[in-house]
């Protein structure tokens, strides 16, 4: 796995944590954030083929 992918793939995954945590707060605002960051990333993953695994978030 190249740095690219594997940074990428730590991105998604911080991110889907700070989603959760933002969910579990009941703080809206940032769940919006995190979740057009999330959109981002995955958008960012499929253009370069990187493989996302899918997660419950």
């Amino acid at each position: 796995m190249d740095a690219f992918t594997a940074g990428l793939l730590q991105r998604i995954k911080a991110t889907e944590s700070d989603l959760t945590r933002a969910r579990d707060e009941g703080d809206d605002f940032l769940v919006e954030v995190e979740l057009g960051e999330l959109d981002d990333l995955r958008r960012l993953a499929a253009e370069h083929g990187v493989e996302v695994g899918v997660s419950g978030v």
